[in-house]
């Protein structure tokens, strides 16, 4: 097989369909049936999470360094754990974040990455990839600034893949299979560009929403 390119990234998304590398580095291409995707506009920060966002604890920074993103995310998250980002995943992606359409949201305490996560974005589709922290909270944050993002730039669809007690804190749910192809082909057809909002504007407006436990 020839080796993953930009390409076929592009090619993929817009099918409905994306890669994760097995152990040994083999590539698989995935549609899940049903499909996990959160909801843009019904997501709310959980309770906990609002002193944080109101305290301004992180830098917030986006696309300042995507490569090291996609390093942090691939990492096991034990020792038991595999990874399904291999290096020949980070080089087409990496390639992809040059052509502009991929994009990391990254938090920083004193200028040190603590957390943050990546995706695509095509039309007024983000197709979210993974996310790490270091610190409590990084990742909570980076994900709800894209959020923020996404509302402010009229996103209209967040797929998420899988479900997962991760993204089920996010608010994720499952449509099927044919239903998320409807959405994906209807957003698709729409413009909006994953251009960076002015963060006090976000903040301000967002940060003191209702919130959830």
């Amino acid at each position: 097989m020839n080796k993953l390119t930009a390409d076929d990234l592009i090619y993929g998304y817009i099918h409905g369909i994306f890669p994760m590398a097995d152990a040994d580095g083999t590539l698989y291409w995935y549609a899940p049936d049903p499909r996990a995707v959160i909801p843009i506009d019904t997501y709310k920060p959980a309770r906990s999470l609002r002193p944080v966002l109101n305290k301004k604890h992180f830098d917030i920074r986006v696309n300042a360094d995507f490569e090291q993103v996609m390093r942090y995310c691939s990492l096991p998250r034990s020792e038991t754990d595999s990874t399904w980002i291999s290096e020949e995943i980070i080089e087409a992606y990496t390639e992809l974040h040059r052509m502009g359409l991929a994009h990391s949201i990254e938090t920083y305490i004193d200028n040190r990455l603590v957390g943050g996560l990546y995706g695509v974005s095509l039309g007024a589709v983000f197709f979210g990839e993974s996310m790490f922290h270091l610190v409590d909270n990084a990742s909570k944050v980076a994900f709800h600034y894209l959020i923020m993002t996404l509302r402010e730039q009229k996103f209209e669809l967040l797929d998420t893949q899988f479900i997962n007690d991760n993204v089920r804190r996010y608010g994720a749910i499952e449509i099927p299979k044919a239903d998320y192809m409807k959405q994906l082909k209807s957003a698709l057809r729409k413009k909006a560009r994953f251009t960076e909002p002015v963060l006090e504007h976000l903040f301000r407006n967002h940060a003191d929403d209702s919130v959830t436990d």
